[in-house]
């Protein structure tokens, strides 16, 4: 299923909005590198700093924005930026703990079903706890489940996974203390396979995420919002709007060369 006309136009407004919005508000730190200024030339040293600065803030700016608009025909509820909520139990809590110093020490695979269970089991047991889970970067719902997404970079360092894992596991408990009953799904997703045409390198994340139910990486990520070609069809917005925009970028960093 190839995304709509109206779903491609809202992609792409929302990718020229991104850039050019990032032109009227960057500002190159000023850093006085005259080897680098003399070997490349001004412009393309701007070009670097532009495309570093953009990088630390593509998932936000375009990946969330683009993933909303590609979910919105295919679920009921779409949404970037959300707070997951403020309270889980204690027992939860410890449950999570619980989970956490398994994986951590290799006595169990993940098992995200399980572990789900676990939570749900003890989700209002003891007294309630205020907590500040992570912001959600991308929200769903459709007529059976809730999906509370985590946008990470290409290559996350190996050390954020347990991370990863305990920002998973709090966003199941503070929605089962609201609702025991939810079907709840917490993924990580990874927009980009870096290794390409190689398979994505998910053995670092093997002992801490379950990689069935709480990884989508790639294509595998944009077709499970906006079903099936949609990772195609973005390629091809993203193109598009890189021809449209090149003469609008070159002019912008030829004025760092008349400084």
């Amino acid at each position: 299923m190839s995304l709509t006309g109206k779903q491609k136009k809202l992609i792409e407004d929302t990718i020229k909005n991104s850039i050019r919005n990032k032109f009227r508000t960057y500002n190159p730190e000023p850093a006085v590198m005259p080897f680098h200024t003399r070997l490349l030339g001004k412009d393309r040293l701007a070009l670097y700093s532009f495309i570093h600065s953009l990088n630390t803030n593509f998932g936000t700016t375009i990946f969330e924005p683009v993933a909303v608009s590609l979910a919105m025909n295919k679920f009921k509820i779409a949404k970037h930026q959300v707070k997951p909520g403020n309270k889980m139990s204690e027992y939860a809590q410890k449950e999570i703990q619980d989970i956490m110093n398994e994986l951590s020490a290799a006595n169990k695979r993940p098992n995200k079903i399980k572990e789900i269970e676990r939570i749900r089991k003890v989700c209002q047991k003891g007294e309630m706890i205020s907590v500040k889970p992570t912001v959600v970067d991308v929200y769903l719902e459709d007529d059976k489940s809730i999906y509370m997404i985590d946008i990470k970079t290409a290559k996350p360092n190996k050390g954020s996974f347990k991370e990863f894992k305990r920002t998973l596991l709090e966003w199941v408990a503070v929605v089962l203390y609201e609702n025991p009953e939810a079907n709840i799904k917490t993924l990580i997703a990874i927009p980009y396979n870096p290794y390409e045409p190689k398979p994505y390198s998910r053995w670092t994340m093997a002992g801490m995420l379950d990689l069935e139910q709480e990884l989508k990486v790639a294509q595998e990520f944009w077709d499970f919002l906006g079903g099936q070609g949609a990772y195609i069809d973005l390629l091809n917005s993203f193109e598009k709007i890189g021809i449209e925009l090149r003469p609008e970028i070159d002019d912008y960093f030829k004025r760092f060369n008349k400084k």
